[in-house]
C-alpha cells in the first residue's frame, strides 16, 4: 500500500499484522461482549445495527467468545459476518469455557454479568479435547468454516492445564491450518507473561492493564511481547468506565468496582492536562496504547451504533505531542513510557 493511500485510510480502519502471521487486524476492533447482553439486554436488531455500524466505519476485526452471553454474542454476529467477503474480516474467539445444557433446577451462576436465561451453564475446560470441542461449538454458532485467531480465555486459575494441554492443542491447530493465529486473552499480567514467554503465541489480548491511567504491563507483559515478537491487542482502554467521560464523576467504576478516591483524583488530573491541550480524556485514552511498538490494535466494546461511531471518531482526534510531555512533567506518565507519534 502506498504512503498516500495509507494516509487516506482513517486510523480505526488501518490494518496491522499480527506477529509473524498473515493475519491482520484493524486498529479498532469491535468487542462483542455487550452484544451478548452484558449487564442488560439489547435487542437482536440493535446488535445487528451495531455490527453494521462497525463495518461502515471500516472496522473488520470482531472479538467474541462463548462466555459472552452463553454463546449469544457468537450467534448474533455470525449471520452478519457470513455475508461479508471472508478474507476481508478477522474473527477472534476463545476457548476455556465449555457451554452445556443446565439442569432444570439451575438458577444461573452467581453474579452472572450477562442478562441471559439460565438454560446453559459454563464449565472450565483447558484440555486438548476441550479446545477442539469448544472451537467446533463456536464455529457452529458463528456459522463459519474457521476463525482467524483462537485465544485461551482467562486461564489464570488453571495455568498448569492451560500450558501443558491447551497451548499444545492450539499449536497443533495452527500447524494444521485450522486457525491462523493463536494467543491468550485475560487481564492477568502474570498469566499473559508466562504464556507469551513460551514463545508459541502470535497475539495476546490484554484487558485494562495498559491504559492512560496505568502502565504496569511495561514491567512484564510488554517486554515479553517484544522478546517473543508477540502482538498485543488492548481491551479496556477506559478502565471499565473511569476514563470514558471527560468530567470524571464521583460514582464511576474502575476495574469493575467503585473507583477509590486516589484513582479518581489521578484521572481528574489527567483530564485537566487533556483539557489544557484541547483534547478530551476519552480521546487521549483511546490513542495512548498505540504508542507501544507491540500494540497492533484496540478491542473496543460497544452496544449500539452510536457508541461505535463515537469510538471511531475518538481515534481520529489528533493528540498533540505536548500533551504527553505535560503528563510526563507532572509525573502522570513515566519518563520512559512510549507515546503515540501518529
Amino acid at each position: 500500500m502506498s504512503t498516500e493511500i495509507q494516509r487516506a485510510v482513517r486510523l480505526p480502519a488501518q490494518r496491522r499484522q499480527i506477529g509473524d502471521t498473515d493475519v491482520a487486524v484493524t486498529v479498532m476492533g469491535l468487542g462483542t461482549a455487550p452484544l451478548g447482553n452484558l449487564y442488560e439486554p439489547i435487542s437482536d436488531e440493535q446488535a445487528v445495527d451495531t455490527v453494521h455500524a462497525a463495518l461502515a466505519e471500516g472496522v473488520t476485526t470482531f472479538d467474541t467468545a462463548p462466555h459472552y452471553g452463553l454463546g449469544l454474542s457468537e450467534r448474533r454476529v455470525g449471520p452478519i459476518l457470513q455475508r461479508q467477503q471472508r478474507s476481508d474480516i478477522t474473527v477472534v474467539t476463545k476457548v476455556g469455557r465449555q457451554l452445556e445444557p443446565a439442569p432444570a433446577d439451575w438458577a444461573g451462576e452467581p453474579n452472572e454479568p450477562f442478562a441471559v436465561p439460565p438454560t446453559t451453564k459454563r464449565r472450565w475446560d483447558f484440555s486438548a479435547a476441550g479446545v477442539r470441542s469448544c472451537l467446533e461449538s463456536s464455529l457452529d454458532r458463528l456459522g463459519l468454516d474457521y476463525v482467524d485467531m483462537l485465544l485461551i480465555h482467562d486461564p489464570e486459575n488453571h495455568m498448569r492445564q492451560a500450558v501443558t494441554e491447551c497451548l499444545p492443542a492450539l499449536v497443533d491447530l495452527r500447524a494444521a491450518g485450522v486457525v491462523k493465529a493463536i494467543g491468550v486473552g485475560t487481564k492477568s499480567t502474570a498469566a499473559l507473561t508466562e504464556l507469551i514467554d513460551t514463545g508459541h503465541l502470535d497475539v495476546a489480548l490484554m484487558a485494562g492493564r495498559y491504559t492512560l491511567l496505568e502502565q504496569g504491563a511495561l514491567a512484564d507483559v510488554l517486554p515479553a511481547a517484544v522478546r517473543n515478537r508477540t502482538s498485543i491487542l488492548i481491551a479496556g482502554v477506559f478502565n471499565s468506565g473511569l476514563l470514558a467521560r471527560h468530567q470524571v464523576p464521583d460514582q464511576v467504576t474502575y476495574d469493575y468496582r467503585q473507583a477509590p478516591p486516589e484513582i479518581l483524583a489521578r484521572a481528574r488530573e489527567i483530564a485537566e492536562v487533556c483539557e489544557k491541550h484541547g483534547v478530551s480524556l476519552p480521546d487521549a485514552a483511546m490513542r495512548f496504547p498505540l504508542g507501544h511498538s507491540s500494540v497492533a490494535g484496540l478491542i473496543v466494546g460497544a452496544r449500539s451504533p452510536e457508541e461505535v461511531t463515537a469510538d471511531a471518531a475518538m481515534l481520529d482526534v489528533a493528540v498533540p505531542a505536548a500533551l504527553w510531555e505535560d503528563l510526563r512533567q507532572r509525573g502522570l506518565l513515566g519518563a520512559e513510557t512510549p507515546v503515540p507519534t501518529i
